[in-house]
């Protein structure tokens, strides 16, 4: 089941109202999804030379009050990296300055209870366990801005119902994929990838479609030739949606059994598992609105 939701503003002057406009879509796949939810938000990038992490503490009732200035001051004293977090609640926007790997190595020997989301320049990652409108509500998906963004709701039917298996899934930095479907050989996948170097976190067959990107493109590939590569090597139903710092991307499987509608218009380009999330857009009358073809790669840039 599942529900998958993408929005790209190409106008800058509309990037504050893009969780205005995502909430709607998200809720509208509520019943594709009440496991849970999440968001991967692009917002414009940091500084050369700084990163940040999404870090989430756990349930809100178990961690509304985590120590994250502790945190932080811990981090400052133990690296020179000049940390500081947007916190709400159970989740944290951890910005510094170098590289990701020592403060991600860091984090997860300090603080093993933190779960790491996402790392790069651009992208902010929000997930947890709930209704689409409890999460949304929750993190105040409302007031969210930026360029772009991946939305999921989850209907858990291959693993847990935790926030780690949650959706969207990332891979190295500013790079996420929601997926809606299921896949045959993920052990397969991890069987091949863990030689070379590729960590899992989780079992969730998402996660090795993820993976898999992640080593094309570590390897060379730009995203249209991984994503080709993916359509030979992923065997299942899916529709795949990524975020990237500058582009939304979608493929569907040769069968196209899992449902996809795009949007498009002079302002936008929205895509949904149904129509009903993209119904309250402004200009959808107007828009070119179609159902993305089989085993096609489409790749929309900011």
């Amino acid at each position: 089941m599942c529900g998958i939701v993408g929005l790209l503003l190409k106008r800058p002057e509309l990037q504050s109202q893009l969780g205005e406009l995502m909430v709607p879509m998200l809720i509208g796949m509520s019943d594709r999804g009440p496991d849970s939810a999440g968001m991967a938000v692009f917002t414009p990038p940091l500084p050369e030379g700084r990163r940040k992490l999404s870090l989430y503490a756990g349930p809100t009732e178990q961690s509304a009050a985590y120590d994250w200035v502790a945190l932080v001051a811990a981090l400052n004293a133990a690296l020179p990296v000049v940390a500081t977090a947007v916190t709400s609640s159970n989740h944290a926007i951890l910005g510094f300055d170098g590289d990701v790997a020592p403060v991600k190595a860091w984090v997860q020997a300090h603080a093993p209870a933190l779960h790491v989301l996402s790392a790069g320049r651009r992208i902010d990652l929000y997930k947890d366990i709930g209704g689409p409108a409890q999460v949304a509500a929750r993190y105040g998906f409302a007031q969210l801005k930026g360029s772009h963004l991946v939305g999921h709701t989850r209907m858990a039917t291959e693993s847990a119902v935790t926030p780690d298996r949650a959706h969207p899934f990332t891979a190295g930095e500013d790079f996420c994929l929601v997926h809606n479907g299921s896949l045959s050989n993920p052990n397969a996948v991890r069987r091949m990838l863990k030689p070379r170097g590729i960590h899992f976190d989780t079992d969730n067959d998402t996660e090795a479609a993820c993976r898999f990107l992640e080593w094309r493109l570590r390897e060379g590939d730009d995203l249209p030739a991984a994503l080709g590569r993916a359509l030979e090597e992923l065997d299942g139903f899916y529709t795949f949606l990524m975020g990237t710092p500058t582009a939304l991307a979608l493929i569907r499987d040769p069968f196209a059994c899992k449902p996809a509608v795009v949007a498009e218009t002079d302002d936008f380009v929205a895509i949904a598992s149904e129509f009903r999330s993209l119904a309250h857009l402004p200009g959808i009358k107007q828009a070119h609105v179609f159902e993305p073809a089989p085993e096609k790669i489409y790749v929309w840039n900011l």
